[in-house]
């Protein structure tokens, strides 16, 4: 047991790498294509990708087939939205930056849970001063009060990963999580690339050029990322398993720095304490049962 819990320690430490690294491609990636057009192929790459792993973990028993294909075009949508404001949101602001904003949904998802009714953790309110404080020495500026445009952008990326994990967390049961997932790419992708046909009027033949950050986010990302999380979480608690993860920000920053050579001040490395303290904090529930892992970016 020792053994396994070790391996998949690794197996999701390999899991957020992939993920915060992913960061730097999406910034790349807008050397080709507009955020609407690179989302919409990378996303349905991953959809593809997907399709062996749903083929090869499906349950054959326990899940309802009609919710989850509803549930997985719920979350596409709100995917759509979220990806998109993440992706324009890079040509403004730094990956590292990028990555720990994101994680604001680990906060933003208990928030919303308590006008759902549902208890919450202890120290939900400290993580929330956490990170509030981690967002200001992230995003605003020393000595004015004015938040950067890429800043808002990642802000409203993290409302609606929250959205979409509050979605899964409805239909968790009954669902089929590999399928939901292949789902929401899909839609999300299809999405994307009709707004990109009359928003971006994109160049395909220049998109195609960028193939190694679309293969990077659409097969690494979505696919190899999903399915480690996946064999990851299977010997180890949920807890564990979640901070583990919740290192795709720490990673995002680490890319950033040694592949674009994006440095972030000392003020904004302060920002980024806060913020993964406030993470760590989000993480616990009353009961001793954490939240869902974050999603694959």
């Amino acid at each position: 047991m020792k053994k396994s819990r070790l391996l998949s320690s690794l197996l999701l430490v390999l899991t957020a790498l992939i993920w915060g690294s992913a960061f730097v491609a999406q910034r790349v990636g807008l050397d080709y294509a507009g955020p609407l057009a690179f989302n919409g192929v990378r996303s349905l790459i991953g959809a593809a990708v997907l399709v062996p792993v749903w083929l090869l973990f499906r349950p054959r028993s326990g899940v309802d087939r009609k919710k989850t294909l509803r549930a997985g075009a719920v979350c596409g949508v709100i995917l759509f939205a979220a990806a998109n404001l993440q992706q324009a949101g890079l040509a403004y602001t730094e990956v590292g930056k990028a990555g720990f904003i994101t994680t604001f949904y680990i906060i933003l998802v208990p928030i919303l849970s308590v006008f759902a009714r549902k208890k919450p953790a202890p120290f939900l309110w400290i993580a929330v001063a956490l990170a509030l404080c981690g967002l200001w020495f992230l995003c605003m500026q020393p000595g004015a009060f004015t938040v950067g445009r890429g800043d808002l952008m990642e802000l409203g990326c993290a409302f609606f990963f929250s959205l979409q994990i509050m979605v899964i967390d409805r239909y968790a049961e009954t669902a089929d999580g590999v399928l939901l997932s292949c789902v929401q790419f899909a839609v999300s992708g299809v999405l994307s690339l009709l707004a990109s046909i009359f928003l971006e009027a994109p160049d395909f033949r220049v998109l195609f050029r960028g193939w190694a950050p679309l293969l990077y986010t659409g097969v690494l990302s979505c696919g190899v990322g999903y399915t480690l999380q996946i064999l990851g979480q299977k010997h180890l608690h949920p807890t564990v398993a979640s901070l583990l993860m919740s290192l795709e920000s720490t990673f995002s920053v680490l890319a950033g720095w040694l592949i674009l050579h994006q440095a972030l001040s000392a003020r904004e490395l302060a920002g980024c304490g806060f913020m993964l303290a406030a993470v760590v904090l989000a993480q616990l529930s009353p009961s001793g049962k954490p939240k869902e892992g974050p999603a694959a970016p």
